[in-house]
């Protein structure tokens, strides 16, 4: 029946959020343009709780083999963030649960048996992943494209070591985010709010702990995946606190809000980072059957293209500024 899972995520997905965007929630919760957005009009910010309807649907199926320290404190962020969708709550406050999920985690997990600084290190790197999806959902099927093709990855990889019953667990996240594409992609007609892109970030971080622990892959794989997303929001974040800029205010700085901005347009840049999304994936998928040498060699050759990427970016935004100001 596990195999079933993931058809299971994408469906209860689509079909939950079908509802929603028809209903008189999805017509009250909706995410009101600011200074970070890049749309124009009020858009339905309920899908979250499509997507973690699917995703609970397909695991349900596989209940006997899910690690209670990935689900509580997933449902947990999940609890905690709808009500910051639907009432709004402080920056502290949501802190506080994003430290407590990441904190469960690494208990339930027996890291600390590992040792302390081990232990610290992955809580702060589980506290980052988790905002870091919400950073970087801030255009139409973006961050649901990361969530199928980083899941996506995760479960070839698992398979490649005869896991099965793991990779439809990581299946099922990504499906569930392709469930969520029908109506996120552009022109998006829901937004998966922070109901959806908080438990995403945590699971970016639980599931790639996991499977680290389970011998499926090394430390470096979930970076690697991960690193569209990782690379342009820490990036962004470092930039902001060297101009001494308020980490927590909205802004549209992000490399993939600035590309937007100069006109290429939500699909476009979707289009564009998921073909990076996938050669990212791709090439960690293909390093882990090669030597001990090739990941420090793939790590130094996607920094280069990162770094020049960035660098073309920066080029072109001043250049944009400067035609505005003139």
């Amino acid at each position: 029946m596990s195999h079933y899972a993931p058809l299971i995520a994408a469906l209860i997905t689509m079909l939950v959020i079908t509802i929603i965007v028809f209903s008189k929630a999805g017509k009250k919760i909706q995410d009101i343009p600011n200074e970070r957005s890049l749309h124009e009009e009020p858009i339905p910010r309920i899908g979250g709780v499509g997507l973690m309807a699917g995703l609970l649907s397909a695991w349900a199926l596989m209940v006997m083999s899910l690690a209670w320290w990935v689900v509580l404190p997933m449902i947990l962020l999940f609890a905690v963030s709808l009500l910051d969708d639907v009432r709004g709550l402080p920056v502290r406050q949501r802190l506080l649960a994003h430290i407590a999920a990441a904190a469960i985690l690494v208990f339930g997990s027996g890291l600390l048996a590992q040792g302390v600084a081990l232990a610290l290190l992955v809580l702060l790197c589980v506290v980052w992943m988790t905002n870091l999806f919400n950073f970087m959902d801030g255009s139409d099927g973006l961050a649901g494209g990361m969530t199928f093709f980083g899941f996506t990855m995760y479960g070839v990889a698992a398979l490649m070591h005869g896991a099965d019953t793991q990779a439809m667990l990581n299946f099922s996240i990504g499906a569930a985010g392709l469930g969520l594409l029908y109506y996120n992609f552009y022109p998006a007609q829901v937004f998966m709010g922070d109901a959806g892109s908080i438990p995403l970030g945590f699971l970016s971080a639980a599931m790639g702990l996991w499977g680290w622990q389970l011998g499926l892959w090394p430390g470096w794989f979930p970076l690697l995946v991960f690193s569209p997303f990782i690379i342009d929001a820490s990036v962004t974040l470092l930039k902001r606190m060297l101009r001494r800029e308020k980490i927590s205010q909205a802004h549209r700085e992000h490399y993939y809000q600035r590309l937007v901005q100069i006109g290429w347009g939500h699909r476009n840049v979707a289009l564009v980072e998921y073909i990076l999304m996938f050669a990212v994936g791709a090439s960690a998928i293909w390093c882990l059957r090669q030597s001990t040498e090739w990941p420090w060699l793939l790590f130094l050759i996607w920094g280069g293209v990162y770094a020049g990427l960035m660098l073309i970016l920066d080029n072109r935004w001043k250049a944009f500024q400067r035609s505005q100001r003139g």
